[in-house]
């Protein structure tokens, strides 16, 4: 990785305009973009915020297929999901499950970095994946600029209850996460953290 793609991976690099591409192509390829600038972003979050609450409502009753639902809407799904509503993401194209997902109420994730879900993942009810970053430059947070960091949580992982993650953390494999953490930093595989910041407690 050069020293401007690590800059860029902190959301150090300040923004540039480019009007060759539109804001979510400028997103989606994990660029500075401006998420708040015309339609086309607003109508994306309309689309899949009005598909998570249609999920929402149909679970209650058919808790089937707004499973089934739900696997369809995300960028990638593997069997064996299992939810408990309330769940938000704002980009449908930006979340990717691996197979045999727990997710308890109320999760939420925000913003356009990826979030990748592995295998076996266990999330707690509460828990909160934030990927926007801004910019240090409070004219340039004026104008709107936001760049999206990938989260990752990789196979066998558990987050407890009221967990958040911060943009650009990865979690390790077989990792655990204690309730009520923030995670600022990347948790190494089969670690145990907890606090705020979360901290290593324990290294298998």
């Amino acid at each position: 990785m050069t020293p401007q793609e690590s800059g860029k991976a902190a959301g150090r690099i300040d923004p540039v305009e480019d009007p060759t591409r539109t804001d979510r192509e400028k997103m989606l390829s994990g660029d500075w973009f401006k998420y708040r600038a015309g339609p086309e972003l607003a109508e994306a979050q309309r689309v899949t915020k009005g598909t998570c609450h249609a999920i929402n409502e149909l679970y209650a009753t058919d808790p089937e297929r707004a499973t089934a639902m739900l696997t369809e809407l995300l960028d990638e799904c593997g069997p064996g999901l299992d939810f408990r509503p309330p769940f938000s993401i704002e980009y449908q194209e930006r979340v990717r499950f691996g197979s045999g997902v727990f997710v308890n109420t109320d999760f939420l994730v925000i913003g356009g970095g990826m979030v990748t879900i592995g295998d076996n993942v266990l999330i707690g009810p509460d828990a909160r994946l934030y990927t926007p970053n801004h910019s240090m430059d409070p004219a340039l947070r004026r104008a709107g600029w936001e760049i999206g960091l990938p989260i990752t949580v990789e196979d066998e992982a558990w987050l407890g209850g009221s967990v958040v993650v911060c943009p650009g953390v990865t979690i390790g494999r077989g990792a655990i996460v204690g309730a009520g953490s923030v995670v600022t930093k990347d948790v190494p595989a089969g670690a145990v953290v907890g606090g705020n910041p979360a901290q290593v407690i324990r290294q298998a």
